[in-house]
């Protein structure tokens, strides 16, 4: 089951911005710049809300290998939910313009989506370089490629969120957000979807990660060590 967890939320992070793109790009177009961020299509489309909010809420309740990792995926779907809450500034809605769940002014709506955007991916970089990694002494040859797999997943997040703020506070053009931003949730998404076992070429070639393998137990990616069948220690 969690498996498929980790998979669902690798694909939703992959499909999110091809989804959003394609719904506001048949949408009524208030201004040029609807296509400058993923954030700037909640106004023209659903599927913002429609795949991040599912996406949180599966974080949130995604049970992981120890308290901390439960910690910090519920962290980031707090997160994830407030980008979603807290709508960001775009050209077409005038400043004071109550937005979002709260009906807070867009433009401090717009800091704490700009907030949360950004814990939402440090937190899931953290996850992926510190959590994926656990090994016991056991550790497979997969399981070194998957490790490096998530640690560049990881640190990639770190320096692509840098570049956004640099890009940002040097008034870079507005398009280049949107690039940053498909970069950022590919990278989460691949990171999941390797951790779920979703791409067979990363899993343990003696048995599927995560699979049954027959005895009633079941691998334990993280640690290289088995544990009960339908638990994750």
């Amino acid at each position: 089951m969690y498996l498929r967890i980790r998979n669902l939320c690798g694909f939703l992070g992959v499909s999110l911005p091809w989804l959003a793109l394609f719904s506001a790009g048949i949408a009524e177009h208030p201004g040029n710049d609807w296509w400058w961020s993923i954030s700037a299509t909640y106004y023209q489309s659903p599927a913002l809300v429609g795949v991040l909010v599912p996406a949180a809420l599966v974080l949130i309740s995604y049970i992981g290998y120890d308290n901390s990792d439960n910690f910090l995926t519920s962290v980031a779907g707090i997160f994830g939910l407030g980008i979603v809450l807290f709508p960001c500034k775009v050209s077409w809605i005038p400043d004071g313009t109550p937005v979002g769940f709260f009906q807070m002014p867009v433009e401090l709506s717009h800091i704490v989506h700009a907030v949360c955007a950004g814990l939402f991916f440090l937190t899931i970089a953290i996850n992926s370089i510190f959590q994926f990694t656990k090994s016991g002494p056991a550790m497979t040859e997969r399981k070194r490629i998957r490790n490096r797999v998530y640690r560049i997943c990881g640190y990639s997040m770190i320096v692509v969120e840098v570049v956004f703020l640099c890009t940002y506070l040097s008034k870079a053009p507005g398009y280049i957000a949107m690039i940053l931003e498909i970069i950022l949730l590919n990278l989460f998404g691949f990171a999941w979807l390797v951790k779920g076992g979703a791409i067979p070429f990363f899993n343990d070639k003696d048995e599927e990660a995560g699979e049954p393998d027959g005895s009633g137990k079941q691998h334990d990616d993280s640690t290289g060590q088995v544990t009960a069948s339908g638990g994750v220690r």
